[in-house]
């Protein structure tokens, strides 16, 4: 049993964003209860929780720091402390109204323009919770290369433990698996879009981080702290 914990962007609960997130992918990582997925348009509704099933399990999020193991003798606690403390010393950020993208396959709700605030805030966050996870073993960094890297990237896996952090970073909120069939991808993101247009109008205000955490490598990852940035107006 190896408990891992990630410090994402969730939206507010009581948000649409979240409410749709949490619909679509069929679970509410707030709470852990299942939500009974809509009917879309021309997909079968067990492939639609099938090809869910991977974002289902990390729940509807943005990651600013990618799930790791707590390193020797460091315990939940002190993370959660850390979390708080960050988000005292940071503003709030403005991120570009959402739009739902294509990312090597996979459909995800992306920034619609350049977003340099979001990405300073995960490269901050990238930095500042590094000291709490486990180096990767020798088996873990072996599988991650079983996925084609740059130099960059594997630069990244092996100093931060992740390969797309920093100039490799993007802001996504992943909606599906990866679909290798180009009409079945091409038939899912028409009705994807539909469905997401209407929180994709304004921009999206981040004015808090939150740790997931999940009990073992095959729980569902869980919020279980959100913490305001409240370190000044942006």
């Amino acid at each position: 049993m190896t408990r891992r914990y990630a410090i994402y962007f969730a939206p507010p609960p009581d948000s649409a964003l979240a409410g749709l997130g949490a619909e679509l992918l069929g679970r509410d990582p707030e709470t852990g209860e299942a939500r009974p997925q809509p009917r879309l348009d021309g997909i079968d509704p067990d492939r639609f929780h099938a090809i869910t099933e991977d974002p289902r399990h990390y729940g509807f999020h943005a990651t600013l720091k990618a799930p790791f193991p707590l390193a020797e003798g460091v315990f939940g606690e002190a993370l959660h402390a850390a979390a708080e403390a960050f988000a005292v010393g940071r503003a709030p950020v403005s991120c570009p109204a959402l739009a739902l993208a294509s990312i090597g396959g996979f459909l995800a709700l992306v920034p619609s323009a350049a977003a340099p605030e979001v990405h300073a805030l995960a490269d901050a966050c990238v930095e500042a919770f590094d000291r709490f996870r486990a180096p990767l073993t020798a088996a873990e960094l072996e599988r991650r290369r079983r996925s084609p890297l740059t130099p960059a990237q594997d630069r990244h896996l092996e100093r931060w433990g992740y390969p797309y952090v920093f100039d490799e970073f993007r802001f996504h909120m992943t909606l599906t698996a990866r679909l290798t069939d180009t009409a079945e991808h091409e038939r899912v993101r028409a009705v994807l879009a539909e469905r997401t247009a209407p929180v994709c109008i304004d921009p999206l205000r981040i004015d808090a981080i939150a740790v997931y955490e999940q009990a073992d490598l095959q729980a569902p990852f869980l919020v279980t702290g959100r913490y305001k940035l409240r370190g000044g107006a942006a």
